[in-house]
């Protein structure tokens, strides 16, 4: 039998209708909107009750962003960020290639309710099939009535695009996705200014994920009360969960915000491998950091993950089974950092490259004590020290694991010195 939780408002089949505008009309298309056309005055405010988050990792409320961005007048940017490139992260890939007029209609009524003339849809060129549907999407969509009465009841004429990143990790940060849409390589700005005063083009710009937007048609449509009931406990909202690494059934799993991680893993994704036992899961992607067996009963929500010394992030759950290296894994997470820092900052650059180089000693039995302090010493220096949160990632994932498996990197420098 279906389970009624599962997949019930971003992944319901009547939003997985891929490139199909009739479909999706015919579905649970179009009304949202229509209630954005009638006051698009009061959409912010809506936005802000229902406690709809930045689900691109943040967890910021959307609101502010929408705020700051709907108080200036002209030429406006919505940037919708679809660059998603980070390892065990792949909810907004599942988003644009099955439920492309969901995003369009979120971005729509966003753009509504904060006055944005331009729309650009920013996505990761590794994603083909993504870039495809959404391209045959929109302009279906743009062949459809919708424009025109935007343009005749609301006054707005909004251009729309699809952009192709420039395919690095670090071209999802915000700042870097603004200089990838102007044409330039993504390096990350310097803030302030924020996007939301000088974006693209020195105009004001608002940066949403593809999760985020693709939930504000839902929730024009069916109410704030609705939204906020379909979380668990103080959550509101759903939440895509990427569930990998070492279990039965990986794949994408939309459930209520702050469903216990227990479930996920053992109900949705029918437990670990066959023989193995969990050993620990990195939460939120290898930007974020590892929660342990003692946690398994953590509501998956962004104040009760952090309440665990861990974070929700993009909401990618990595279960790595006993047996497994955590020194390894680390070392892998890291080098993955190493290669794709941008290189503007000398101290996120070396500093990267530096604590690949002694995970990957400590991994394979050649580093000594010294190594081991030098990584505790880089923990402390390295954040804060980059123009984005790239060093402080890549700081976390590695503070994470020396706080929970401190003794297998010890033994790894004790083998040695026997």
């Amino acid at each position: 039998m279906e389970d009624p939780v599962l997949n019930r408002v971003l992944l319901q089949p009547a939003c997985r209708v891929g490139a199909d505008y009739d479909a999706w009309i015919w579905g649970v298309g179009g009304s949202g909107l229509e209630a954005a056309l009638k006051d698009p005055g009061a959409v912010i405010g809506l936005v802000k009750e229902a406690d709809l988050r930045g689900l691109g990792g943040s967890g910021f409320p959307t609101w502010i962003k929408w705020r700051a961005v709907a108080q200036h007048g002209g030429e406006k940017y919505l940037i919708c960020n679809g660059n998603e490139d980070e390892p065990g992260t792949f909810k907004d890939r599942v988003l644009m290639e099955d439920c492309p007029h969901q995003l369009i209609e979120g971005a729509t009524i966003t753009a509504l309710a904060c006055g944005i003339n331009r729309v650009v849809f920013y996505i990761n060129p590794h994603l083909s099939a993504a870039i495809d549907t959404l391209r045959r999407a929109l302009r279906q969509w743009q062949a459809s009535d919708w424009p025109e009465q935007i343009a005749r009841e609301a006054g707005l004429e909004i251009d729309y695009r699809v952009h192709s990143s420039s395919g690095h990790y670090i071209g999802g940060e915000e700042t870097a996705a603004i200089e990838s849409v102007e044409g330039k390589f993504p390096f990350p700005r310097a803030k302030p200014p924020y996007p939301s005063d000088h974006g693209v083009h020195g105009r004001p710009t608002l940066i949403n994920n593809v999760e985020t937007l693709s939930h504000v048609p839902h929730l024009l449509r069916n109410g704030v009360d609705w939204f906020r009931n379909q979380g668990l406990g103080e959550a509101t909202g759903t939440k895509i969960y990427s569930l990998s690494g070492d279990i039965l059934k990986p794949g994408v799993y939309e459930l209520p915000m702050g469903t216990p991680l227990s479930d996920l893993v053992y109900r949705y994704g029918e437990g670990m491998l066959v023989g193995k036992k969990l050993k620990a899961i990195f939460t939120g992607g290898p930007s974020n950091t590892i929660l342990t067996p003692a946690d398994i009963d953590v509501p998956m929500d962004f104040e009760s993950v952090a309440a665990r010394r861990s974070a929700l992030g993009t909401g990618a759950m990595i279960a790595v089974s006993q047996g497994t290296g955590i020194v390894k894994k680390v070392a892998e997470y890291v080098s993955f950092f190493a290669v794709s820092s941008c290189g503007q900052c000398p101290s996120c650059k070396t500093g990267t490259y530096y604590m690949a180089q002694l995970l990957n000693r400590i991994g394979t039995g050649q580093g000594t004590g010294a190594d081991l302090d030098a990584l505790y010493n880089l923990c402390k220096i390295l954040p804060g020290s980059g123009r984005c949160q790239l060093v402080n990632g890549a700081v976390k994932v590695l503070e994470s694991s020396l706080y929970h498996f401190r003794d297998e990197y010890e033994q790894s420098v004790r083998k040695l010195a026997v």
